[in-house]
């Protein structure tokens, strides 16, 4: 049981989505991502003309994948199927999982063709759930979470890059996924960066990567995340396929079936306590 709730949250827990669709409206950041702990940085000319050119790169990503309607997202629902790998092999069939989203910070996956396994994450912290009940996730499974999160495109682009702290430098043209692509980096107060890769043409992010050390053997992991397969959805443009990496490596693969936004979630899934039944939701026709 513990290595397939591992392999699921490898596979679903990282991906806090992308959405959006061209848009020509101005882009006005929400109000959580105006704050900031730390004085603002003050760049020499050459360094504010650098980052200009990078913040120009970066909204107009946000405008290709929706504009203000993705940066106000309430909420959003994935349904497709996960594969695991080791070390670039497959670790399995892969199977179905359905994600639940309501931002700021509430995710629910649910596993099998049953979906009689879950797991809900609130805030900082997580709970697996089964026909035993509800236990927390091992510490480990929800640092891995909570890093990725940290370090998602929806924080990335609407809170990163409007923190007067975290500095943008555009990095130049690039190949990502086989494509010419803009590379722009951000780095945080506490000297955190992450690298984002935005298509030439169509101006749609489809890279990310970022670095973090390991708190035990202190030695630097390179996680990465390609963007594929763009599909309109109510307004946005959403990835339908995402390939993960872990240190060059294949660690995963999700392909969705649906996206669906802005629907309004039951409370209830997000309570681990709750005896929420999705099967009962399924056949009634709601969530």
């Amino acid at each position: 049981m513990k290595q397939f709730f591992s392999m699921m949250v490898l596979v679903c827990s990282t991906c806090c989505p992308i959405w959006g669709q061209a848009s020509n409206a101005a882009v006005t950041p929400p109000k959580e991502a105006k704050t900031a702990s730390a004085p603002a940085i003050t760049l020499d000319k050459e360094a504010l003309q650098n980052s200009e050119k990078a913040k120009a790169i970066i909204f107009d990503g946000i405008k290709a994948l929706g504009g203000q309607t993705w940066l106000t997202l309430r909420d959003i629902e994935q349904q497709g199927r996960g594969y695991g790998f080791h070390h670039g092999t497959p670790t399995g069939g892969g199977g179905p999982f359905w994600r639940f989203t309501e931002f700021p910070d509430k995710d629910r996956f649910e596993f099998s063709k049953e979906r009689d396994i879950a797991q809900v994450f609130v805030g900082d912290k997580g709970y697996e759930i089964t026909y035993k009940g509800s236990h927390p996730v091992e510490q480990k499974d929800l640092e891995d979470y909570l890093r990725r999160r940290k370090f998602s495109l929806e924080r990335i682009l609407r809170i990163w890059v409007n923190d007067p702290t975290v500095v943008l430098l555009f990095e130049g043209n690039a190949i990502a996924a086989q494509h010419p692509a803009l590379q722009v980096t951000l780095v945080n107060s506490q000297n955190e960066s992450v690298s984002l890769y935005f298509d030439a043409d169509s101006h749609l992010p489809i890279k990310k990567s970022f670095e973090w050390r390991d708190p035990v053997d202190k030695q630097k992991n390179l996680e990465e995340e390609v963007y594929e397969n763009y599909r309109a959805v109510s307004g946005i443009m959403a990835p339908y396929n995402v390939t993960r990496f872990f240190n060059a490596d294949m660690s995963n693969q999700r392909f969705l079936n649906s996206v669906t936004i802005n629907q309004g979630l039951d409370p209830a899934m997000f309570d681990p306590n709750s005896g929420y039944n999705p099967n009962k939701l399924v056949k009634s026709g709601k969530h």
